[in-house]
């Protein structure tokens, strides 16, 4: 690195006065009147600009070499003066190809010259072997003699980055004190103004030097004076700051007060001593003028943002409508009122109201902030819930009539001084009238809170005409989802039935819960539970459908597995245009944009025999049913769940469990076990605890002594009461979900009325199924049937030896109705044709439907099954006479 050129000339051996002078080690008045003699030595305060330019001195012996070395040379170079003395300043901090240089200049010095210049600078390194310092430094060189009279010389060094950073920060700091568009003061410790900007030149007159040794009283008057220097001696002693501190007072010329924001903080020396206080100050008098224009928008703002998160949270009216008043009482208003129109309380389809505004309202909500009882409101006083209209001529049936807002008249006398008369229009329709009041002392309403009102009544408005529309809406899918379940008490062979359905809260809208009791031939009886997944009214109509399909397919008994494996194809096909065969389809296909809408349900298919009180279970992802026997806690069946119905690709598992006599079977959705508060297993464990409580046991029928008539009374009553046992002991007022429950007591038929036969596969087997039939039936005491019976039984014996296999069984079932059955081994399902005139048979199966309530044919698993079933005699319902019936097929 090359040394910064430096100016070098002949010492003119200056007086001892202008060595001092120039050393700064005495002070020189400005009238040049003192001697030297007169001088006096002092040291700098704090404060000086010696705190900030760090000089060092060392001084060079006649041999050229250090001999003398300052602390602050240590400090600047980082060598100990034990290691500098003795060392040849050029060799030790000139780079190497300055040497030559340097040692020219050095010889120089020795001579007597002066040398003034900016030398880079590079310390050897330490005894530890650290790299020395490296700096720029300015080196002031004066020749001096020792006491023998020998050349020396002694050099004041200055760290040049150091003198950089101060000009630097220097002139920072006065283009931000002289550019800056705030007022700037410096204040010093007596709280005097040291230095003033233009800026507060600017605002309180006069030049910058004008303000200089001027006080906090000079521009502002007390007591805002004596606050503010209370505040500047606070900082001054603290040290802390003021921000935005608002000061307010008058400028020169002008009456008008004017407000400033100013900020305050305890300015320090380079050593850190106090040494005044910086006033930064903005005139925020406009801010403020607009600020007490914003504030009344602002306050609207926050009630209109207030009625957003507070009005509409309920889908009921009157619940929004008191939201309503929450809102505007007493934040907006004193007094207010809410009448909507009674036609569209009642769920009336016409559009509410009349032309002229005289239609009959109900007053739903009234809220007060200054008294209990409601404003009169220009007539006589309506209390809540009351049935009122206002007269054609008022302003209310105006403000209904025209749909725009209107003030209302103050009574003489009255407590109510301004009151808005607001109607609540939503999508073009007036649903009701708001009126809002504010009280003597209070500021009468203006334009802007005109208009504040009518949005406040709009937006409540559509939150009533929505929960209008849901009411009518979630009331029709109740009306739906109710009409598809069984009317009154299902009644079933072997069975006594008790069953609840509770929807859910007007928030979860209806659901896909379903329950069905299906009578099935044979004196079989189907339950069914099912669960579609989601609400509201597609739920219920999704429902419907797999309803009807499941009765359908009961219909034409099917196991429980294969019910629940076409009804899996069916709820495929729900959310397809195309139905099953599209669904399949599109299973097949790779991933695309699938529009079409996925139905998923559960569902538990049960078939009961009370012949043999056997039962068999089939389940769809479906919560297991729970038994309980008599004397014994409640359990839960272990049915494999298979998968939700929907899914496909999984076949659906079968398990038949024998119910013994007296046992509670219970059949439930989750919306009875589950809650948000109460997990899926603790609510099963409530329920089977609530099953198992001694008040749920129904005693068998072998422990009564009584006629089993009385016991079939008072079974009933008991399941009911079970019913409602468990739905008051479960959490069942959630309402998140809708819950059904189908409760059945086994009730098997009794020996005495069943009648089984098995027949040999010969034609003598027609005479004595005759016989067998006609015997039972007159033990039975039906004797009316007994012909009926004969003939029907005899055709169904016929066509079992001519079509079909195997050996013949006839059975007799008696409950409700009478049941015929012949059984036998052949898979061909007898089917009805209708005969020609000159055909000699084909006429039996026409015969047995002529003559019997119902017939048809199942499969089993040895076979097939045809049956009839005849109604009993009760004195009511004449009997077919089977000559008449047989001539009607002629």
């Amino acid at each position: 690195m090359s040394e910064i050129p430096a100016k070098a000339t002949e010492s003119e051996d200056p007086s001892d006065r202008a060595r001092a002078e120039a050393a700064g080690y005495i002070d020189v008045p400005a009238e040049d009147s003192l001697s030297v003699g007169d001088a006096m030595w002092q040291s700098s305060p704090p404060g000086s600009i010696y705190d900030y330019i760090k000089v060092a001195s060392f001084s060079i012996g006649p041999d050229g070499l250090v001999d003398q070395w300052s602390l602050r040379a240590e400090q600047l170079f980082g060598i100990s003066t034990e290691r500098a003395v003795g060392m040849d300043p050029i060799e030790a901090f000139v780079d190497p190809e300055l040497h030559e240089h340097g040692q020219r200049k050095m010889a120089e010095i020795l001579d007597g010259r002066e040398w003034t210049g900016v030398v880079p600078f590079k310390a050897p390194e330490s005894a530890e072997g650290e790299p020395g310092k490296e700096g720029l430094a300015e080196v002031y060189v004066m020749p001096t003699r020792t006491e023998e009279g020998e050349r020396a010389a002694v050099c004041i060094v200055v760290d040049v980055r150091i003198l950089r950073r101060i000009e630097t920060d220097l002139a920072a700091s006065q283009s931000i004190f002289g550019q800056s568009p705030f007022g700037f003061l410096l204040i010093d410790p007596d709280l005097r103004v040291r230095r003033a900007n233009q800026q507060i030149a600017n605002t309180f007159g006069g030049t910058p030097d004008d303000h200089r040794g001027r006080g906090v009283h000079d521009y502002l008057q007390s007591p805002e004076a004596e606050r503010i220097t209370a505040t500047l001696r606070r900082v001054l002693e603290t040290g802390n700051s003021i921000t935005d501190m608002q000061v307010t007072g008058l400028v020169p010329g002008s009456d008008e007060r004017r407000h400033w924001s100013i900020n305050l903080y305890r300015v320090h020396s380079g050593s850190g001593r106090p040494i005044g206080i910086a006033w930064l100050g903005t005139d925020v008098t406009e801010r403020r003028a607009a600020a007490r224009e914003a504030a009344s928008a602002r306050r609207n703002l926050a009630l209109l943002n207030e009625a957003g998160a507070r009005i509409g949270n309920s889908l009921d009216l009157e619940t929004t409508a008191r939201e309503l008043l929450d809102v505007v009482v007493p934040g907006f208003c004193d007094l207010a009122t809410v009448d909507l129109y009674q036609g569209l309380l009642a769920g009336d389809e016409t559009p509410p109201g009349r032309p002229d505004g005289s239609a009959e309202l109900r007053r739903v909500a009234f809220a007060s902030a200054v008294s209990d009882a409601p404003f009169v409101g220009g007539g006589a006083p309506v209390s809540v819930g009351a049935v009122h209209h206002y007269p054609f001529n008022s302003p209310c049936a105006d403000a209904l009539r025209t749909a725009r807002p209107q003030y209302v008249p103050a009574e003489e006398g009255g407590l109510v001084q301004s009151t808005l008369a607001v109607p609540m229009v939503a999508h073009d329709t007036v649903v009701g009238l708001a009126q809002f009041a504010r009280t003597k002392g209070s500021e009468p309403f203006g334009d802007r809170d005109r208009d504040l009102a009518v949005e406040l009544a709009a937006r409540a408005a559509v939150c009533i005409d929505n929960a209008r529309l849901y009411r009518r809406e979630h009331e029709r899918a109740l009306i739906l989802q109710r009409s598809l379940l069984p009317p009154g008490d299902p009644e079933a062979s072997g069975l006594d039935i008790a069953c609840r359905y509770l929807p859910g809260n007007a928030a979860t809208e209806v659901g896909g819960d379903w329950f069905d009791v299906i009578e099935l031939p044979g004196h079989r009886t189907a339950l069914v539970v099912g669960d579609v997944m989601g609400r509201g009214l597609r739920a219920a109509v999704a429902m419907g459908e797999l309803r009807t399909a499941v009765r359908t397919l009961a219909l034409l008994d099917l196991e429980p597995a294969e019910v629940l494996s076409a009804l899996d194809e069916i709820a495929r096909g729900l959310g397809t245009p195309g139905g099953v065969q599209q669904a399949t389809r599109a299973a097949r296909r790779p991933r695309e944009a699938d529009l079409s809408e996925v139905y998923l349900a559960t569902c538990i298919y049960a078939v009961y025999d009370s012949v043999t009180r056997r039962c068999t279970f089939a389940n769809a992802g479906h919560l297991p049913p729970v038994l309980v026997e008599p004397g014994e806690a409640a359990l839960m069946l272990d049915v494999p769940p298979g998968m939700p119905l929907g899914v496909g690709g999984e076949p659906f598992e079968e398990v038949e469990v024998e119910l013994p006599e007296g046992a509670l079977l219970a059949l439930y959705t989750d919306g009875l076990v589950e809650s948000r508060d109460h997990p899926l297993d603790e609510g099963l464990q409530a329920f089977v605890g609530a099953l198992t409580d001694p008040a749920t046991r129904n005693p068998s029928a072998d422990d009564q002594p009584h006629a089993k008539t009385a016991l079939n009374a008072d079974t009933h009553r008991d399941l009911e009461d079970v019913c409602d046992h468990v739905l008051s002991t479960l959490d069942t007022h959630h309402g998140e979900d809708d819950i059904a429950l189908l409760m059945a007591r086994v009730q098997g038929l009794p020996e005495d009325s069943v009648g089984d036969w098995t027949l040999p596969r010969e034609p003598r087997s027609v005479g004595r199924a005759r016989e067998y039939a006609r015997g039972r039936l007159q033990s039975w005491d039906l004797d009316p049937l007994v012909d009926t019976a004969e003939l029907l039984v005899s055709e169904l014996v016929t066509n079992a030896l001519r079509y079909g296999e195997g050996e013949i069984r006839l059975r007799l079932l008696l409950d409700r109705t009478l049941v015929c059955e012949v059984w036998d081994a052949g898979l061909v399902q007898p089917r009805r044709r209708r005969a020609r005139d000159t055909d000699e048979g084909g006429r039996g199966l026409q015969l047995v439907g002529l003559l019997s309530a119902a017939w048809g044919s199942r499969r089993t698993p040895r076979g097939k099954t045809v049956w009839f079933e005849l109604p009993l005699p009760d004195g009511e319902n004449g009997m077919v006479d089977p000559a008449e019936a047989l001539l009607s097929l002629f």
